[in-house]
């Protein structure tokens, strides 16, 4: 049960908390907050702080730009000392809706998209979708005037243990902050390339495990900081190593069980969950402007580096973009394997259901699972299992956006509208910069 304001602000009181965030993000997934003295607790939780809208990305007009932040009361937590020094005052934290001053839900809050489409799954008489993300993230030095660089700490590998991995001590901290802020850590360890590292926690209905991957990201970044260190969620950020991924572990529930369970069926999967995925693969190229939203994030999406390139599913392989784990019964579940953690979470797992439920709404069947490694199949192979790869380029993904109405109308049209005008404003400034590449390569020769 979410605790009721008088209680919250009881542990707000006994805990001596002299500062409350009220936290939520803009379209483009970046955090933000509004920071409040106790002298206005009481109107913060009654949700009648105001802020400048026109100021965020892809908010509102300068017109028509204030707005509400409505508090979550199931998002209440303290901050460890480890993260805020208490001497200057304890800061606790609140996510929150963004409202127009009428108290309306501001169609542009990308927090609301996902709640608009959990609702509409549950008109379908299901429960909820439940998510599992895996972020991955790199860890890199910074230079003397406190800056980051791309040079890593370690030259440690997968699992491996100090002192090759010298991530160790930052980890186990960022493991003890989530662990005091309620997270259930199911794992922490070294990842394949040097530098990068990976904290999975356990799953949750999609509102909260997108509540938690944005809190995820902060303390993985405040508490790199503290050691001196610079985390970054960017997707390739050194080329010729593995780049992070967010592989995203989704299943629905009905009735308070897992609805992709059949223990009579092939694979074990029910038809409900054949659906979902067929309607994962049908979207995936309408989607990944949503999941991989950065021009960079297109550079980890080559072949070679286990990240996923071709819109196909398997019950056993991991070089697909749809893989089926081995667990059955209430653990049955699909992995999608081409997000990344610079993705907004909301908007993601947004996209990602609507593309599930439109499957099960239109009852659409899946091509056959690919059980080889795609990667090593012909492109005349590939073609006779009609495997069609995913975009190659944000502008490739932004294109395939346009023209998926179901992922457009699960954005909304403020934020599909406003989402598109930025990334194709991103994409151009990076169509026309001249790289360090081009002049490596053709300054002297030409």
């Amino acid at each position: 049960m979410p605790l009721t304001k008088a209680e919250i602000l009881k542990e707000l009181k006994q805990n001596d908390v002299r500062f409350l965030r009220l936290q939520f993000t803009d379209i483009l997934g970046v955090g933000k907050n509004v920071e409040v003295p106790v002298s206005q607790f009481e109107k913060a939780l009654d949700g009648e702080i105001m802020f400048d809208g026109s100021s965020i990305e892809g908010f509102t007009r300068i017109e028509e730009s204030d707005m509400l932040l409505k508090p979550d009361y199931n998002t209440f937590a303290i901050f460890p000392d480890l993260i805020e020094d208490p001497a200057r005052g304890r800061v606790a934290r609140l996510i929150c809706d963004v409202a127009y001053p009428d108290g309306t839900p501001f169609e542009g809050d990308p927090r609301q998209a996902l709640k608009r489409q959990i609702e509409e799954l549950k008109k379908h008489g299901f429960d909820n979708m439940y998510a599992g993300p895996e972020p991955e993230f790199f860890l890199f030095l910074r230079n003397p005037e406190g800056l980051p660089t791309t040079e890593t700490h370690d030259d440690a590998g997968y699992f491996d243990l100090a002192p090759l991995d010298k991530g160790e001590e930052a980890r186990r901290d960022m493991v003890n902050v989530l662990v005091e802020m309620g997270f259930e850590i199911e794992a922490a360890h070294h990842e394949v390339a040097p530098g990068q590292h990976e904290i999975d926690f356990k799953y949750a209905d999609a509102l909260t495990t997108a509540d938690n991957i944005a809190t995820f990201k902060f303390v993985v970044k405040r508490v790199a900081l503290l050691h001196d260190l610079h985390a970054t969620f960017m997707p390739k950020p050194i080329v010729g190593i593995n780049g992070s991924g967010m592989h995203t572990h989704l299943s629905i529930f009905k009735n308070g069980k897992n609805a992709f369970y059949d223990e009579k069926a092939e694979y074990q999967l029910s038809e409900t969950a054949l659906q979902f995925i067929a309607g994962l693969l049908a979207h995936a190229a309408g989607m990944v402007a949503i999941t991989n939203p950065l021009v960079n994030s297109y550079k980890r999406l080559t072949p070679g580096y286990e990240a996923p390139t071709n819109i196909a599913w398997s019950a056993s392989n991991r070089s697909a973009m749809i893989r089926i784990p081995a667990r059955r019964g209430v653990g049955t579940r699909a992995e999608l394997r081409m997000p990344d953690p610079s993705t907004n979470p909301y908007l993601a797992l947004a996209v990602m259901l609507a593309a599930g439920l439109d499957g099960i709404k239109k009852g659409l069947t899946p091509p056959p699972p690919i059980q080889r490694n795609i990667f090593e199949m012909s492109v005349r192979e590939r073609r006779r299992h009609k495997i069609k790869e995913l975009p190659g380029t944000l502008r490739e993904a932004l294109d395939a956006l346009e023209k998926d109405e179901v992922i457009k109308e699960a954005l909304g049209e403020h934020i599909y509208r406003h989402f598109l005008k930025a990334k194709r404003l991103e994409w151009e400034d990076y169509r026309i910069t001249v790289h360090q590449w081009e002049l490596d390569r053709y300054l002297i020769k030409y």
